[in-house]
């Protein structure tokens, strides 16, 4: 089923702000309030007492005592004043068609068109016990056109020359009279209506012309004087399509529909009195209803607004918020099934008002099949590394014939995801596969989501449901997390000094890692420390830290704070200068927290075993070895070959990348080699799990390209290489990468 995607009443309740109350175990308050009438107007002088108008049900005519409808309680005609209604069954007429009318009678033909109907019985609804009427319309060699009144059609006559005529046929006695309407062109055929008389007139439809060449034209028939008395030509042809309202006329104007072209249903009237043609473009679908209130086109359809355009000035109003079923009435005011902000579902009349819109009275309640969300499908809780990052939100519903969207809604943040849900392709359970991404195109935080399911049948009938409810997503902690997202952040400091923070998709899209967002700026005055290190979680909070080194030798810890920034800085020690090279984030004793390295300018490495606490984060250094002064480059990268704790790559100064397994007790195995060419690079950052396989990776930074490099969980063949959206074309831009 296509989702409709303008609906007012629905788009305003999913961009509401939302309040989420908790009310137990996974459920939220009842709907917000934007999702309560908001626009529209009724007639506040209505009868206490409406009539019902049946479920799942269009307005196809009315007049003075009631109106027809069809749907799915089939052809009925219900009374204004609160009677029965009437059920008109169809079998009992061969199944044939119904013709639209502005009065109280209902015409039931032989075939399902009612161009081509050649018997016709008439049932007068306001006087339910007269018996019905027969017209063998066949017998003149005639096909119905209109209902004129109880005993009389208007019908397209055969002549014996094979030209058409148009006639009146009045059945008052056992044998039906005829009367010619003049003023037509003698080669005029296809007659066709669905107008509604009005006093004693008619708008006709109908073809001219050579046989080659067929125009349409269209003419006011005044039927006590039995001729045309205006015509006017049409882009169309008589035969009239684009729904069933494609015929209207009013005191003032005659207007028809018209497809053009790049434009979609359009409306072209013409003012009686002064000839001006107008053109109105309704929109690109071809199911617009249309009709003339007075000086005004009132149009809309099942999901889109019900308008009123005014055709001297231009103005529009909006009478309705959905119209599924628009029709005249012989006294020139309309009948609109459909819904209102003030009034709900129901049926509404539309009277003119000397230059203002039509003025909107209920007239008939709506008896809406109830649309309820029966159960809802979703998890207390989501793992999205466990799931491959997807979370599947379900809903059962009461019936498949709906449009149903959605609000996910980070309630510590109140950050947002909207989305519409399809309908299934059998039976009503609504599914939904979320990505675990915002609006803003970033993953979402870790934490409580308020998940809010707004729903409405598609055919805009009865009034729109919602459920809220409540679950959490996780994701497996990342070191190289800012934004508890459980995605890599990267960070780089530009030459003026600019900390920068790139927010890594979480997992690989088509085999390249992108980033998510805009680079998110944090901070100028970086330019005072001569290295800044991503360590991980060294503070006992979920979220990765960093430490940075100054000039004068003194380090300092910053916080993460969960959001992309960090806290107040907060002094290490002093004395730190005496190291050249500095990597932490790795666990390299198995403890669970993350532990610092660092080598002295004597080429000394020295293992900072991490506390957990941000003040105090590192314990009394320890000698791993010497010897380590020909690197240019440590990396301290996880346990990214599946030993006993961290691991540590390290570049010599010919550009060869070795390997350093963890031990698990803060020291390292004999190194092997992973291969050459890394000089290539001006900075290897070990960046926590980049594509969420459950291994940390390597990202390496350099004048020729970026690269994140996927750990194989292997000694040998560690890296495999990955193409990356990240730095593209700013390999020497950045002095730092965290």
């Amino acid at each position: 089923m296509q989702f409709r995607t303008t609906r007012p009443r629905l788009a305003a309740a999913v961009t509401a702000v939302l309040a989420v109350t908790a009310l137990g175990a996974g459920t939220l308050a009842t709907a917000p309030a934007a999702f309560a009438a908001t626009s529209g107007a009724v007639s506040a002088t209505q009868a206490d007492a409406l009539p019902v108008f049946p479920a799942g049900s269009s307005v196809m005519g009315g007049g003075p005592t009631g109106f027809l409808t069809y749907g799915d309680a089939g052809l009925t005609w219900t009374p204004y004043d609160g009677g029965a209604a009437t059920p008109i069954d169809l079998a009992a007429y061969d199944n044939g068609g119904w013709a639209p009318t502005g009065s109280d009678v209902v015409a039931i033909g032989n075939h399902g068109s009612f161009p081509q109907m050649t018997a016709v019985t008439l049932r007068d609804m306001a006087a339910p016990e007269t018996p019905v009427l027969d017209i063998d319309l066949g017998a003149l060699d005639a096909n119905f056109v209109a209902v004129l009144g109880p005993k009389s059609v208007l019908a397209q006559a055969t002549k014996s020359d094979g030209t058409a005529e148009l006639i009146v046929v009045t059945q008052d006695g056992a044998t039906p009279s005829t009367r010619k309407i003049a003023g037509l062109p003698a080669d005029a055929d296809r007659f066709v209506t669905n107008a509604a008389v009005q006093g004693d007139q008619i708008l006709v439809g109908y073809e001219t012309g050579p046989e080659e060449a067929r125009t349409g034209a269209r003419a006011v028939i005044d039927l006590a004087a039995g001729t045309a008395v205006e015509t006017y030509a049409s882009g169309t042809s008589g035969a009239f399509g684009g729904g069933p309202s494609a015929l209207m006329f009013s005191g003032s104007h005659v207007a028809w529909t018209e497809w053009q072209s790049g434009s979609g249903q359009t409306v072209v009237s013409v003012e009686r009195a002064t000839g001006v043609r107008k053109t109105t473009v309704m929109g690109p679908d071809d199911e617009y209803r249309a009709v003339l209130v007075g000086d005004w086109l009132v149009y809309g359809n099942d999901w889109r607004p019900g308008l009123a355009v005014s055709l001297t000035d231009g103005r529009t109003v909006e009478l309705s918020e959905t119209a599924t079923g628009i029709v005249t009435r012989g006294d020139g005011s309309a009948l609109l099934s459909g819904r209102t902000a003030t009034g709900g579902s129901g049926l509404f009349r539309l009277d003119p008002r000397t230059g203002e819109a039509p003025a909107v009275t209920k007239t008939a309640e709506m008896d809406p099949e109830p649309l309820a969300i029966e159960q809802v499908h979703i998890p207390d809780s989501v793992n999205l590394d466990s799931t491959g990052g997807k979370a599947t939100l379900a809903w059962t519903l009461s019936r498949p014939d709906v449009e149903m969207s959605i609000v996910l809604t980070h309630t510590a943040t109140g950050r947002e995801f909207h989305g519409y849900v399809p309908a299934p392709a059998s039976g009503t359970r609504f599914s939904f596969t979320w990505d675990g991404v915002l609006d803003d195109r970033t993953d979402g935080p870790n934490g409580e989501y308020a998940v809010e399911a707004y729903a409405m049948r598609a055919d805009g009938v009865g009034e729109p449901v919602y459920q809220g409810w409540l679950t959490s997503i996780q994701r497996t902690a990342n070191p190289h997390d800012f934004t508890d997202n459980g995605s890599t952040d990267v960070l780089v400091r530009d030459a003026a000094g600019v900390l920068w923070r790139d927010d890594l998709r979480d997992r690989p899209v088509n085999g390249q890692v992108k980033t998510m967002a805009d680079p998110a700026r944090i901070g100028s005055g970086w330019n005072t420390y001569k290295q800044i290190e991503a360590v991980g979680n060294i503070g006992g909070s979920a979220t990765g830290d960093l430490v940075a080194l100054d000039g004068s030798g003194v380090l300092w810890s910053y916080a993460g704070k969960g959001d992309g920034t960090f806290g107040t800085r907060v002094q290490v020690g002093g004395g730190w200068g005496v190291y050249n090279k500095l990597t932490g984030g790795s666990d390299l004793d198995g403890d669970e927290r993350s532990d610092l390295l660092a080598t002295d300018t004597s080429g000394v490495l020295w293992f900072y075993k991490g506390t957990g606490d941000l003040a105090k984060p590192f314990a009394t250094r320890v000698r791993v070895g010497g010897g380590w002064g020909i690197y240019n480059q440590l990396t301290a990268v996880g346990n990214i070959a599946g030993t006993a704790a961290g691991d540590l790559v390290a570049r010599d100064t010919a550009g060869v990348l070795w390997l350093y397994q963890g031990n698990g007790k803060g020291n390292f195995l004999t190194r092997t080699k992973i291969g050459g060419g890394w000089g290539a690079f001006s900075q290897l950052v070990g960046a926590g799990d980049v594509d969420s396989d459950g291994r940390p990776d390597l990202i390496a930074y350099g004048a020729g390209g970026t690269y994140v490099y996927h750990a194989n969980g292997t000694v040998y063949g560690t890296f495999t290489r990955l193409n990356t959206t990240l730095y593209a074309g700013e390999g020497t831009k950045f002095t730092s990468v965290a």
